[in-house]
Order: structure tokens, then sequence, then C-alpha cells
């Protein structure tokens, strides 16, 4: 098949390229596809595309003039994704359901432990000769209160990691995860999320029902100096409440991956731009902020595994095999 990569950088095209060994004819155009790009698949059977491209109506509507049958997600989200119009005009999507929960669940280990300590704060100092201790102070995560939100397969790596450290873990999902039921983590109703949790981790999907699950309501049902940490979606946080709370100090760290405008800032070199997102801008003045440009999923297995089912996925469906690829529809 000939298949166009939006939003292609180079780690993308060298593990695609590897996987794909000459199997499917792959182009790779650096942009976002969006409305004044989509013209670019004229020629192309299959799109492929990642979180920040945008498959409206309108870009589904030219996907479908041009002829295009399959948009292939490299990654597991799909909420940038108008999947009524793809089927109204025929379109198969596919999606990639996991690659690696590790990458996800350590990065934001890897964020709580680093505003715990302050390690953001330390390694600046100690670069500037500067060795004082004095508001580096940290706590043992041993014994604290570690609230989960989705217990998925990130959910679950996160959960194991927890426990390791001797916190206790309580968390929510509609779906409880069997697996999860055979830990020391308990499910418990959101209320007791927000009331009892000294750490609260998301890593549930961005739906209607998720979508600002963390508003001015909930954080002010929580603990004073939560500490908050996102690498799932980023409109799971109404972001202007986040920032309200971390002035008050109910929000004590905040650590991110993910942002809710995040389409025109992350995965791209903006260090040359002025930064015109007021809220983003804001949320960097804070120093119990952390801040990383959605790499959580960034490991060499990851990408592999991206890779791997991507291509699967498109083989699958060039083949008619849809019952062994993974398929996404509308409700």
């Amino acid at each position: 098949m000939k298949v166009a990569v939006f939003s292609s950088k180079p780690y993308d095209q060298a593990h695609l390229n590897a996987i794909n060994n000459g199997q499917h004819e792959l182009t790779f155009f650096e942009p976002h596809l969006d409305e004044q790009t989509a013209a670019l698949s004229q020629g192309f059977d299959a799109v492929c595309c990642f979180v920040n491209d945008t498959l409206s109506a309108p870009v589904i509507d030219t996907l479908a003039a041009n002829n295009v049958k399959l948009i292939a997600m490299r990654c597991a989200g799909f909420n940038n994704v108008d999947l009524t119009q793809s089927e109204q005009h025929g379109i198969t999507v596919t999606r990639v359901p996991e690659y690696s929960p590790y990458a996800v669940a350590e990065h934001a280990v890897a964020l709580s432990l680093c505003l715990n300590r302050n390690l953001h704060r330390a390694h600046n100092r100690v670069r500037e000769n500067d060795y004082s201790l004095h508001g580096l102070l940290g706590f043992d995560m041993h014994g604290k209160t570690v609230g989960v939100i989705g217990t998925g397969k990130i959910g679950l790596a996160f959960i194991r990691i927890m426990l390791g450290f001797g916190c206790k873990v309580i968390c929510h999902d509609p779906f409880p995860n069997p697996e999860v039921e055979q830990t020391d983590a308990r499910y418990v109703p959101l209320e007791q999320i927000w009331a009892e949790s000294d750490i609260l981790s998301l890593h549930c999907p961005l739906l209607p029902s998720t979508r600002h699950i963390i508003n001015s309501n909930s954080l002010h049902q929580m603990k004073q100096g939560v500490m908050l940490i996102n690498t799932s979606r980023g409109a799971l946080i109404d972001t202007r409440a986040v920032i309200d709370a971390l002035k008050t100090g109910k929000v004590g760290y905040l650590g991110l991956d993910v942002y809710e405008e995040e389409a025109d800032l992350f995965f791209e070199d903006n260090s040359n731009k002025i930064l015109y997102d007021d809220t983003f801008a804001r949320l960097q003045t804070f120093n119990n902020v952390m801040i990383t440009g959605h790499q959580a999923f960034f490991t060499e297995e990851a990408l592999s595994a991206i890779a791997d089912v991507t291509i699967k996925n498109i083989s699958g469906f060039e083949a008619n095999d849809l019952e062994t690829i993974c398929v996404v529809k509308a409700n």
C-alpha cells in the first residue's frame, strides 16, 4: 500500500522503515495532518497519523475525496479522530492499543520522584556551584497514599511500582482490572480518591466523562499540598483550575507530560519563537511544576512496538484480514 506518514520525525522514519522492510511504500511528511495539509493525501491508499494530527470531519472528507481507505494511528489514543465521519465514508481506523505500558508508568514515577526530591532544582544549583539544601526538602514515598485513576495496562504497571515503594494504593476505574484486584491496591469511589491521596496519577483515556475530571470541584476535595501527575491526556485537567490550586498551595506538586493545548507546542523545536500561550507560560513560572513534552512513551522498546503494530495493521487491512488488526469504531 502507498502510505502517507504525517507528523513524522527521524525516529519515526527509522523504526517504521526497519519494521516495514519494503512491504509498503511509505512517504514521510513532517507537518501535522490538518485541513491545510490533507491535500497531500492525494494518491495514497492510507494515512498514518499521531496524537496531534487533526482528523476532523473536513479533513476526513478530503481524505475520502482522495480515495484514502485507511487511517492508521500509531498511538493508543483516537480522540482526535471523527470516527462517525470515517465510518460514513467507509474509511477504516486502526490504532496501537498498547506498546510499552512500562515506559509511561516509569515516566510517571520519574516525575513524582523528581518533584518530591526537587531534583530539577538541585541539578541547576549544582551546575551553579550552589550546594545548599534549603528549599529541597522532600518526603518518604513509603507509607504515602497513592490514588490512581485508570487501571489498564499502564495504570497496573504504575500501581505495581508504587506498591513496591511501600505505598498504600487506592484506585478507580469503571471497569475494574482483575490483575489489579490480585494486588494490594483497592478500588474505591472517586470521592475517596480525592480525599485520601497524597499523590494522584492519571492513567485514564480522554472521554466526555473524563474531560476535566480534575477541576475546581475535585481539587477542592483534595488534601492540601497534593501531588498531581498526568501522563495520559492533557484535557483530563482543567489547567486554569490547577493554576489557581497551585497559587493557594492546594496542589503542592504538578508533573505533566501532556497539556490541553499541546498540539502547537509539543514535538517541535520552538526555541526561537515567542510563546503565545499565556496559560502554559504561567505554568512554567512555578518551581513545583515539572513539564515534559509528551515523552513518556519515548523508549526504544515502545517505538519498536508502535512501528510493529502499525505495519501489521496496514498489512492486515490490505489483506482484508480485519479480525487480526486493531480497528476502532464509533460507539
